[in-house]
């Protein structure tokens, strides 16, 4: 059965986003956000009506805002608008970021600042609630005014024009629209600028990432667990009287996490009395770096929570004083510089694990056997495991490389300062991928390592951990193909198995 969920304008959620970006859905527009746009409309009309020169309207746009349009070619400026503005190039977004990226537009619409016919609404989410995908291509995009490009292409198939997914098939907008018994839209005043003004797909993608980013903080805690188990290192480090000493946001919640792991562990116990007092920075400081991460994490909510339930449009329609305000709020300068603090933050999750990799494998550090393999020199063991984790790491330093940094001017320097801020929520997205990659060679190896402690067996967290690795991946004697082992592992995180697995034993981390 489809979900199904009435949208207001207002009550979005960064989860519901991600919800229905997955699961194809059945998209309602409230009656209250409905009277909203009519109402914004009816100021449009108006305007129209009595010939006003007011940007978008009756006007060109960009360096032409000063070319004024006569009142029977005014339908023909938006439809040239999204035609000329489609100019994508590369590989397209995947269906579940259209889907979001068309969702924050409804919401956005149904504002009423837009100025828009309730027509187009239905549009979009005729497009959502029969799960036409628009190919939107992934670049093109400098994040201002907005996303006008790809947002483009989404207007394209709103009017029959353009291709989509439709069934498993890549068919032609209008051959969409008919299939799905759908009419194209024929596009009025201030629309076509409607459809394209705003930074929904930098907000889209980048609600998507962050979401993947805190479950990522989530992993980290568990692999450093069962890594610090394998490594036969202490837990004294993440005592909650240390952490009050430095209460920064998500330092705790770490602590917290990864005392909770390892409760119960016969590991811990068989070395409780030995001489080693304190660990390596990589094992030691997991709170304080995981922590950081959750931090930088918490401020980018805020940023995006406040994004998805805003206006980005221009020019906006204020209703009650019955003006349309040209403004700067399609400027995308706010996602896009915490699209760059993601992409910063998430990265260090891969550079400490690469570290605790390293000393997993390495025999003069680990105390286990030589890259975790009994029959070394026949066999190479994991050695390769961490070249695969070091080129990942280094690939995202080039990555984190900030995009908002950079402005390019553009339109005939009238739009003179831009925000990146789409390519910043692209990198950043694989960032979050090569993470998910570093996270599963450590996993890998971590479990690997567990197999030398036994029958002692680890804490009660780290051994659901173990379970739902080993229900895929079995330990190893001699060599094999370990990208296949790396792949499942990495399913196992994306689907989120390794994490429910811990949480349904020592309850929700933090």
């Amino acid at each position: 059965m489809k979900f199904k969920f009435v949208i207001t304008g207002s009550n979005l959620s960064l989860e519901l986003v991600e919800k229905i970006a997955h699961n194809p859905s059945i998209i309602t527009i409230a009656s209250q956000a409905l009277s909203r746009i009519k109402s914004g409309r009816a100021v449009v009309e108006k305007i129209v009506k009595q010939n006003r020169t007011v940007y978008g309207i009756t006007t060109g746009f960009g360096r032409f805002a000063e070319v004024r349009i006569s009142l029977n070619e005014i339908d023909q400026l938006q439809e040239n608008l999204i035609k000329s503005h489609a100019t994508g190039v590369g590989q397209v977004f995947q269906p579940h970021q259209v889907r979001a990226i068309m969702l924050l537009q409804t919401n956005q619409l149904a504002k009423g600042a837009s100025g828009v016919r309730p027509i187009v609404v239905q549009q979009l989410l005729g497009l959502i609630n029969n799960d036409i995908i628009p190919l939107v291509p992934r670049q093109g995009s400098v994040g201002a005014s907005g996303d006008l490009s790809p947002l483009a292409h989404i207007g394209l198939v709103m009017i029959g024009r353009g291709q989509a997914f439709y069934k498993g098939k890549i068919v032609s907008g209008a051959a969409a629209l008919k299939k799905a018994g759908m009419k194209p839209l024929i596009l009025k005043a201030k629309e076509g600028l409607a459809i394209t003004n705003g930074t929904e797909v930098m907000t889209a993608i980048g609600i998507l990432n962050l979401l993947e980013a805190e479950r990522l903080c989530k992993m980290s805690d568990i692999a450093g667990a069962m890594s610090l188990e394998a490594l036969r290192g202490t837990n004294v480090a993440f005592d909650a009287e240390i952490q009050k000493l430095r209460p920064h946001r998500g330092q705790g919640g770490s602590a917290d996490n990864l005392r909770r792991l390892m409760t119960g562990s016969q590991i811990r116990r068989s070395h409780k009395e030995c001489l080693k007092v304190q660990d390596a920075y990589s094992l030691r400081c997991m709170p304080q770096v995981h922590g950081a991460t959750k931090g930088a994490l918490q401020h980018i909510r805020q940023v995006l929570e406040t994004e998805l339930n805003s206006v980005t449009d221009n020019p906006l329609v204020i209703v009650n004083k019955g003006q349309v305000l040209s403004g700067g709020n399609f400027h995308g300068q706010p996602v896009a510089l915490a699209m760059d603090y993601l992409g910063i933050a998430t990265a260090e999750l891969a550079d400490i694990s690469e570290r605790r990799i390293s000393r997993l494998l390495d025999v003069s550090l680990s105390g286990l056997p030589g890259f975790l393999t009994q029959h070394g020199g026949l066999n190479s063991g994991l050695m390769i495991v961490q070249n695969t984790a070091a080129s990942l790491v280094s690939e995202n330093k080039v990555l984190a490389h900030p995009s908002s940094v950079d402005s390019i001017p553009t339109s005939a320097n009238q739009e003179d300062h831009v925000s990146m801020g789409t390519i910043g929520a692209r990198k950043a997205g694989q960032i979050c991928d090569n993470v998910r990659y570093v996270l599963a060679c450590e996993l890998l190896c971590a479990s690997q390592g567990l197999e030398f402690h036994k029958p002692l067996k680890p804490g009660k967290g780290v051994n659901a951990a173990y379970q739902a690795i080993r229900a895929r991946v079995k330990s190893f004697k001699y060599d094999r193909e370990f990208y296949r082992d790396i792949e499942e592992i990495n399913d196992l995180i994306g689907a989120n198995t390794i994490l429910h697995a811990v949480e349904s034993n020592i309850g929700k981390l933090k």
